[in-house]
């Protein structure tokens, strides 16, 4: 199976993706070994997990130069592999203090003479899909704390970026506990549909339509999923926000990583009295941004990773000026080199039926629409499907936040914007078509991986079936 270089346009890599039979020799020899790591203490799988984010650690180039072969992009390839590197160790450290808390011994009851304690019991073998975006994070944001867990994981990531599993292998494979009980494969959608039938347990980050066929395909196994979808996430900047820098901060958070983010903004509502200085601020700063070619260790904007989604932008954007919205900068895919560019591209007079207000845009695209009243702006922010995350920018954290918690999303950013990108201790669910299942983040993003099981203990004398007699009640 050829893959494309963001940056050349050209097929220049491949990978053989693994069929049925292939996944279930894989699934049979995690399972071996998978109850042996659950067996260890919560500090020996700590200590395994410290050993893995050395391994990446001193993997880190030929990793980081893999991932910016995959994506175009160099920066935030490197910020990837130190962001695993200090996941693992972040739940290394803070696993066996959740698992303890998770697991209360000798409660009390309702009746006297029986009391209650609570085992941890881990989902055997988990599978995780993953998306191209952020190919190393979001393979492993879910396979570590399901590790650290006691779980083995078997991840396939995205067919479109696979070039960094080779050298993420050979750092697993120097730490031979985690080798037994984690896998990373090569393959395609009908290998990600082969891995859910072999697992008790499927994490998955990606689309919504896809989404939906995982979700079906895990509930016909009456299997749990934890689905991280789709966005289209709103910022409101209210009138007492600071023109200059609220365009500042709205730019950042929508073209970071091209937009190619479930947290990146994709619709701007402005209040209308602030909005001729936060137009005109935006299209000078985003006229500003440089795209990371010819040079890729310089600039701001990267090619887009997948061709298919430049396709998908572009449409969304002739769709727009048939209906009459106008571009004020950018608005042009260019192919330069065989990659394909977008700078960012700011639009206005937008309407709610335009595709590039409805569905999830994932380019560098900044559509912006005055409101006149807070609850204008907030029932707009709350049209549509999605819920993943928003943001609101004000005068005072406290009137944005007035407005954040009427907000219809899971993670609201005040006076910022793409937060939920980087801070993990916040726990938040996905509103909407944007995901179903307990969060990745904070305690949940651990103990959703284990099952509970109750011990119910009886300390008196068991009641005899006369106790129940119709005279005795």
């Amino acid at each position: 199976m050829k893959v494309r270089n963001p940056r050349t346009g050209k097929l220049d890599y491949a990978v053989d993706p693994l069929g049925a039979a292939e996944i279930e020799a894989i699934s049979a020899r995690l399972r071996a070994a998978q109850s042996d790591w659950a067996a260890l203490p919560p500090e020996a799988r700590s200590a395994a997990l410290r050993a893995l984010a050395d391994a990446v650690d001193r993997h880190r180039k030929p990793i980081a130069e893999a991932l910016t072969i995959d994506t175009g992009r160099g920066a935030i390839s490197r910020v990837e592999v130190e962001s695993v590197i200090r996941t693992a160790r972040r739940w290394a450290d803070q696993a066996p203090g959740l698992i303890a808390a998770g697991q209360p011994q000798g409660v009390p009851t309702s009746v006297p003479s029986i009391e209650t304690s609570t085992r941890l019991v881990p989902y055997p073998l988990v599978g995780v899909i993953s998306p191209w975006n952020f190919p190393l994070t979001l393979s492993l944001i879910d396979a570590i704390p399901a590790l650290a867990a006691g779980c083995a994981v078997i991840v396939k990531p995205s067919e479109v970026t696979p070039r960094f599993i080779r050298p993420a292998r050979e750092a697993i494979a120097e730490v031979p506990e985690i080798a037994a009980v984690l896998a990373l494969i090569e393959g395609d959608g009908a290998t990600g549909a082969a891995l859910i039938e072999a697992v008790d347990y499927v994490a998955f980050t990606g689309s919504v339509a896809t989404g939906r066929k995982v979700s079906e395909a895990a509930a016909r196994r009456l299997i749990p999923a934890s689905l991280e979808l789709g966005g289209k996430d709103p910022m409101i900047v209210l009138a007492s926000a600071d023109p200059e820098h609220a365009a500042g901060v709205a730019l950042r958070a929508s073209v970071l990583n091209n937009g190619q983010a479930c947290q990146s903004i994709e619709r701007i509502y402005v209040a209308r009295a602030i909005a001729g200085p936060f137009i005109d601020a935006l299209v000078a700063k985003a006229g500003a941004a440089r795209l990371n070619h010819p040079d890729a260790a310089s600039g701001d904007i990267g090619p887009f990773i997948f061709d298919k989604q430049a396709a998908v932008v572009a449409e969304q954007l002739r769709d727009a000026r048939a209906r009459g919205a106008r571009i004020l900068t950018g608005g042009e895919i260019e192919e330069l080199d065989g990659g394909l560019y977008l700078r960012p591209t700011v639009v206005i007079d937008v309407t709610p039926d335009m595709a590039l207000m409805r569905e999830e845009t994932f380019g560098p695209v900044l559509p912006v629409t005055p409101f006149d009243t807070a609850e204008e702006a907030i029932a707009l922010a709350n049209s549509g499907e999605f819920g993943l995350s928003a943001a609101v920018l004000a005068g005072t954290t406290e009137e944005a936040e007035r407005v954040a918690v009427r907000l219809n999303a899971g993670g609201v950013s005040i006076n910022d914007g793409s937060l939920t990108g980087l801070v993990w201790e916040a726990e938040k669910s996905s509103f909407g078509a944007s995901g179903v299942g307990p969060s990745r983040m904070g305690a949940s993003g651990l103990l959703r991986f284990f099952r509970k099981q109750a011990l119910i203990r009886q300390t008196g004398a068991p009641l005899p079936l006369a106790a129940y007699a119709e005279e005795a009640l």
